[in-house]
């Protein structure tokens, strides 16, 4: 039997499941992500009521009216292919006709007065053998030998009518096709697990493929940041779009800002809201507030049924450029396989570990073709396992050093005096409001804890690490009660102390 996966047909034996599709298209999915079947092409046009007719001028989109003759509609749906490729058939100041095809209707001989921009079948010459659409762009009475039972009318034009009142009989329709909306997925699409059976004429949706906007560098991403895992958790959902919020308060400048049509993402660049991302089931009109960061290709399907809490596999195309944390010579090799030239900066063994990257963001590194990347000796980055018990805390340590955006984030050294057995980092008071006590120590901070004063003490966002047991004070010589512990180092504590104030200290997350 032949289904389609994610817009590809393949073959399959009969009574294959989704988790045999799946394996057979090697499609990609992660585990607990929603996946979307439609029944087939006939179901899901079942609910469609928008057509885009595409013309040598520009495009034209109708909608089928909610009262219109069924057997006109059954007519529309069933043939609308068919007068795809051909010229338009002639034009007067009032219409405009596309055709001819051949029906089964039954013509008639009366005379009907008809609306600017209504959408008519017309059995011209009182013959099913020449059918045709008249779209109308003024008012007028006419004899149409339109089907017996109604005036012939089935549609409206919606959009494009500059293009409708522009169009000669020297013009050609190139294409005609439904304007997928989100009520034509959701009334035809239903949420599956993997041991859902498969059958003839399925189309399975299993992950979003995102085209990033070269003309957003930075905020893209942030999007790659997001996606960082290969899935999105959806935060909140609407009729007009979905939220994934996870680094909402990273802000990003404002880049591109065009229409938000459907499929269109964004990244929210100021006020409320800032670093949130949203992907569009409905067009709406751009503002300033809205970034666009790019656009579906594949999968809107899955968007459309998705609800709140929902995990979502999703890809881009061109994917993300990342060489932090891999070695010089790892990431030679993973940049000649893109394409891309590397120059190698600082440290230039093959073992070296890059912790910058200069173009940062991928879409100017594609576009340059070639990248700087900075190596550094592996015992000069601080490994650090991050403490879940400490969410504000840990959420402003990633963000000043880059590690919510990147695999490897810097810090600066504000204190270091031999002896002290203490070290302090840079902080940004202004991005630390609101750090209350959390993750308190209560007895003892042990070597390689890393704390932050709180906002009960003056020195509000400062970052500390102790290379050895205090029982009196934290890593930033604050009491206990004014540190919360966000985390330990794992690896190159030992390798600490050698650095000197003002030194720049790469970080990552624990190996």
């Amino acid at each position: 039997m032949f289904v389609r996966v994610n817009g590809e047909e393949i073959d399959l034996p009969e009574g294959s499941t989704i988790k045999d599709a799946i394996k057979a298209a090697n499609a990609p999915y992660m585990e607990g992500c929603v996946l979307s079947i439609i029944k087939g092409k006939e179901e899901f046009e079942k609910h469609v009521n928008k057509y885009k007719i595409k013309t040598s001028k520009g495009s034209v989109i109708i909608e089928l009216l909610e009262n219109s003759p069924s057997n006109l509609v059954e007519v529309w749906k069933n043939m609308y292919k068919e007068f795809e490729n051909q010229e338009v058939r002639w034009t007067t100041s009032s219409e405009v006709s596309l055709g001819p095809i051949k029906t089964n209707l039954t013509p008639t001989r009366d005379e009907y007065k008809y609306g600017k921009w209504d959408v008519i079948i017309s059995l011209s010459g009182f013959t099913a053998d020449s059918t045709h659409i008249i779209l109308s762009k003024s008012k007028h009475e006419a004899v149409y030998g339109v089907p017996e039972g109604s005036n012939g009318v089935f549609a409206k034009v919606l959009g494009g009518k500059r293009t409708l009142l522009n169009l000669t009989d020297d013009d050609t329709v190139k294409e005609i096709k439904p304007v997928i909306e989100r009520s034509s997925t959701v009334k035809s699409a239903t949420v599956i697990d993997l041991d859902t059976p498969i059958t003839e004429g399925n189309e399975l949706f299993t992950y979003v493929l995102i085209n990033p906007e070269f003309k957003s560098p930075q905020s893209v991403e942030h999007f790659f940041a997001l996606s960082e895992d290969g899935k999105i958790k959806v935060d909140y959902e609407s009729n007009s779009f979905v939220g994934f919020y996870r680094l909402q308060g990273l802000s990003k400048p404002s880049e591109y800002i065009d229409q938000r049509t459907r499929g269109t993402v964004t990244l929210r660049n100021t006020g409320k809201g800032t670093g949130r991302v949203y992907i569009y089931r409905e067009d709406r009109v751009s503002t300033p507030p809205h970034t666009v960061i790019g656009h579906v290709n594949k999968g809107i399907q899955l968007l459309d049924i998705a609800n709140t809490g929902d995990y979502i596999t999703v890809k881009a195309d061109p994917e993300r450029v990342m060489t932090l944390s891999m070695t010089q010579k790892e990431a030679e090799e993973y940049l000649y396989s893109r394409g891309i030239e590397q120059i190698r900066e600082g440290l230039d063994d093959d073992d070296a570990i890059v912790v910058s990257q200069n173009p940062l963001y991928t879409t100017e590194i594609i576009s340059a073709k070639k990248v700087k990347t900075l190596g550094v000796k592996e015992d000069e980055i601080i490994y650090i396992d991050i403490d879940d018990n400490a969410p504000r805390s840990s959420w402003y340590f990633q963000k000043i050093t880059g590690l919510l955006d990147y695999p490897i984030g810097s810090l600066k050294v504000h204190f270091a005096f031999p002896g002290m057995k203490v070290m302090m980092f840079e902080g940004k008071a202004k991005e630390a409001r609101g750090l209350v006590p959390e993750n308190i120590p209560s007895q003892c901070i042990n070597a390689g804890q890393i704390g932050i004063t709180n906002m009960s003490r003056r020195h509000v966002g400062m970052i500390g690490v102790r290379f050895e047991d205090n029982n009196e004070f934290g890593p930033t010589g604050e009491p206990f009660a004014g540190t919360n512990v966000v985390g330990h180092i794992v690896k190159g504590l030992e390798n600490l102390e050698k650095f000197k104030e003002g030194a720049t200290v790469y970080v990552s997350r624990k190996l």
